[in-house]
């Protein structure tokens, strides 16, 4: 076997987003022969390639439901934002029910106000005026659609890969066995 890394083959091969591309082969003997290795090693090594490529997608998807699922709290607060700045000066006493712990809520009367408090994460919370607090969330939506847009598109890439490496297994696993029974039909051939 040649110390050659597999990866280092082809230089056709992209990457996106530190995630390698996978190359599809054409031709099992000369994938095989460049890179040195034998089939057993060449499956390995594909194996392993596919198991780093489901364990990325793990982590994409989650950080996608953690987007997913951050992007209506952000559009919720904005709407919150915007209730408080739409009845302020109209004299009329906004009237909510928030959450003070799971399951329990509260009734609360909200005069007018000038600002209003956001949770910034890691217990953190900041007091802004509501125009900062709008752009703010605003900036902060963007660059959370923006997020899952390039996170959706790493997934399809990753999705791509995954495919064609899967093929390419299937690939040097049938030429494998077409190999072996060349080898034994050609004893009993002579």
């Amino acid at each position: 076997m040649a110390t050659e890394s597999p990866s280092s083959s082809s230089a056709a091969v992209t990457e996106r987003r530190g995630i390698p591309g996978a190359q599809f082969v054409e031709d099992v003997q000369t994938y095989l022969t460049q890179l040195g290795l034998d089939v057993n090693s060449a499956l390995a090594f594909l194996q392993e390639r596919l198991q780093q490529y489901k364990l990325v997608e793990m982590k994409l998807q989650a950080q996608q439901r953690d987007l997913q699922a951050k992007i209506p709290d952000i559009e919720k607060c904005l709407d919150v934002v915007a209730t408080l700045q739409a009845k302020k000066g109209t004299g009329e006493e906004l009237i909510t029910d928030f959450e003070v712990s799971e399951g329990i809520y509260s009734r609360a009367s909200i005069d007018d106000t000038e600002s209003v408090c956001l949770w910034l994460g890691a217990n953190v919370m900041l007091e802004y005026s509501c125009e900062e607090a709008t752009a703010l969330l605003r900036k902060n939506l963007d660059n959370a659609r923006a997020s899952l847009e390039v996170l959706l598109a790493d997934l399809q890439f990753l999705r791509d890969q995954v495919t064609i490496t899967q093929v390419t297994i299937a690939r040097v696993y049938n030429w494998d066995v077409h190999q072996r029974r060349l080898r034994q039909s050609s004893p009993k051939d002579s």
